[in-house]
């Protein structure tokens, strides 16, 4: 049921494309790494296949049809979820100020808003500068300013031009029949609860929070509201709710499609980690951070995902027209095939011609996926 919610089990739906697959999901993450791809071009490669990379890049981000905002992280979202958000922007309205404070609020502001009225939609650096010259987080004025105006609601980040933000007012970006803050927070989060439901299929209270960050006691009060149906799940300790479209996909017994792919550590069928032990027994954690010395898996061990399992994990690399993996653990001999298809088609997906193993956990099925491999 996990699998279909999130489109990986059936035939990719080719016509709805990139769009179709962030409607589907409701908010596809953003991360500043970039391995085989960043992160938000792995997620529709994962469902759809060898989709052009231009093409995911002008589905997100070409005609007003996708905004960024602070949902599970930074995610994408479908321009159709902005007053869905509205509790979020006032909340942080109410909150007076992000962890960076601006020395004069309203004259920064103000030159934000002015200079994108005058001038349209701009970078932080176009509008004056996004660092003082410190570390990463040691911001301009401007930048704080902008970045307040984001959360807030005046400003919409629809594009990113190399991977910089470009800053449009709301009121010239955002559909007017989409632009208004009527639902009250209630409402906001019953809607985005039952958006969670049908990204995930079959979730707990705590899953249904995950999703796009929400807490606990928020799901509670209006899960009965939703078209969720409570259901128990043999093995888990919580409740549960299930999609009604989910559930009758499931009764049906139609026998659909499994995906052979890597995923994007930030993918939503595994960016909740105990979700993800708890559904597929397979302990996942992003290392980028960790010192590496400490890491297991690699830097950004890629999961991989074939027959409806979590059947091992490689941390990929490029060298010129060669995918080097850098790090592979499988899950026995049936993982192997499985993954010398992943790795040869996500290499020919980024222009590699070569796929090289350096090194593998178990001596005896590196040489089995060497060989199938060649």
């Amino acid at each position: 049921m996990a699998l279909r919610a999130q489109g990986l089990l059936g035939a990719p739906d080719r016509r709805a494309g990139v769009r179709g697959v962030l409607r589907r999901l409701g908010a596809v993450q953003l991360d500043t790494i970039s391995v085989l791809a960043r992160s938000h071009e792995l997620v529709p490669y994962a469902r759809l296949g060898a989709v052009g990379r231009t093409a995911v890049e002008s589905a997100y981000w070409s005609h007003g049809r996708s905004f960024e905002y602070w949902s599970h992280a930074a995610c994408v979202l479908p321009v159709e979820e902005w007053p869905h958000f509205a509790f979020r922007r006032r909340a942080r309205l109410a909150r007076g100020h992000r962890w960076h404070v601006l020395e004069d609020s309203e004259r920064s502001c103000a030159a934000v808003r002015d200079r994108l009225k005058a001038e349209g939609p701009l970078t932080a650096t176009e509008l004056g500068g996004a660092k003082n010259g410190g570390e990463w987080y040691d911001w301009s004025e401007t930048k704080i300013a902008v970045e307040w105006l984001l959360d807030t609601g005046e400003v919409v980040c629809t594009q990113r031009r190399g991977w910089k933000r470009v800053y449009d007012l709301a009121e010239r970006a955002i559909p007017d029949e989409l632009r208004h803050d009527e639902l009250d927070d209630t409402e906001c989060i019953r809607r985005l609860v039952a958006q969670a439901g049908a990204a995930l299929g079959v979730a707990t209270r705590a899953d249904l929070a995950d999703y796009h960050r929400l807490k606990n006691d928020q799901v509670a009060a209006v899960v009965a509201d939703t078209d969720l149906v409570p259901v128990e799940v043999a093995g888990w300790a919580k409740p549960a709710w299930a999609d009604p479209a989910a559930l009758a996909a499931e009764s049906a017994g139609k026998r659909s499609r499994h995906r052979t792919t890597l995923l994007s550590p930030f993918d939503s069928l595994v960016w909740d980690r105990p979700r993800t032990e708890r559904i597929f027994g397979f302990t996942h954690r992003l290392e980028a951070y960790v010192p590496r010395p400490q890491r297991v898996h690699g830097y950004f061990a890629m999961p991989l995902l074939s027959g409806g399992r979590l059947l091992g994990r490689v941390d990929p690399a490029r060298e010129g027209t060669t995918l080097v993996a850098r790090q592979i653990s499988m899950a026995g001999g049936k993982a192997v095939a499985p993954m010398a298809q992943a790795l040869r088609e996500a290499a020919e997906w980024v222009g590699c011609d070569t796929v090289r193993v350096d090194r593998c956990d178990d001596p005896a099925l590196a040489k089995a996926l060497v060989d199938a491999l060649a």
